[in-house]
């Protein structure tokens, strides 16, 4: 078990946004929480990755465990580091006074790797053609489509193995999500773990191999992700 989250409750200030929440990542495998918006999905990502915004999420029980051990008093820098999980974030959140190339370069400042940074820059590059091509230029003149890639690629940069990834296919034509998407599978086939959150639920449990579905705070299903897709209630619910 590569990540296990244990009974967490999370707050912004008095209001509780997760419930006792407990799932679990295996290593190499795609793993997806569904839920409408204001389930606590957003929130499970930032508590773990330790990298919220200044009022919140604050953990006030419950743990969150990488290969065993706790994360909740590591600094957000070390869980990139050390841990090796990135955040590809909703809105993207990228440099737009930068260029492509620039937003890449800031990821790796950590990186004690540096033999393997070209690498990662070419590893990049050829899963995201459009970025070589753009790579001089400012990431604010990009599409949508091309920034959620830079956003992607950013987290890659850091030398991760662990991808979190929020919304990824938010505002992309259907072309450009497909895309997407084939490419994040080519990752999880070279071996990286992949947490996702997907607001196109069916395409997300197309994807992943497990599930789990967050109803207010509550995971209120979980399973093989064929097999929620093909649930009836979770179809009523999330899958129109």
């Amino acid at each position: 078990m590569l990540l296990e989250i244990k009974n967490l409750y999370v707050k912004y200030g008095n209001i509780e946004a997760l419930h006792g929440i407990s799932f679990h990542v295996n290593q190499g495998e795609i793993v997806t929480l569904i839920g409408s918006n204001g389930a606590g999905k957003t929130t499970t990502l930032h508590t773990i990755t330790r990298v919220p915004p200044p009022e919140g999420p604050k953990v006030f029980q419950g743990d969150i465990l990488y290969k065993g051990e706790s994360l909740l008093n590591m600094e957000a820098h070390m869980i990139v580091q050390t841990c090796k999980i990135a955040l590809a974030p909703e809105g993207r959140h990228i440099f737009g006074n930068l260029t492509v190339e620039e937003n890449l370069k800031l990821a790796t400042f950590a990186r004690k790797d540096h033999d393997k940074v070209s690498k990662d820059y070419k590893r990049v590059y050829d899963l995201f053609p459009r970025m070589a091509e753009r790579r001089n230029q400012r990431s604010e003149s990009l599409s949508g489509g091309e920034q959620q890639m830079l956003a992607v690629g950013r987290a890659l940069m850091t030398g991760c193995n662990f991808i979190l990834l929020d919304e990824p296919s938010m505002g992309l034509a259907p072309l450009l999500m497909y895309e997407m998407f084939r490419t994040l599978k080519k990752l999880n086939e070279e071996g990286m773990t992949i947490l996702l959150i997907e607001q196109n639920a069916r395409l997300a449990l197309k994807f992943a191999h497990r599930a789990y579905v967050l109803d207010t705070g509550e995971i209120v299903m979980e399973g093989p992700a064929q097999e929620l897709a093909d649930n009836p209630e979770v179809q009523k619910a999330y899958l129109g």
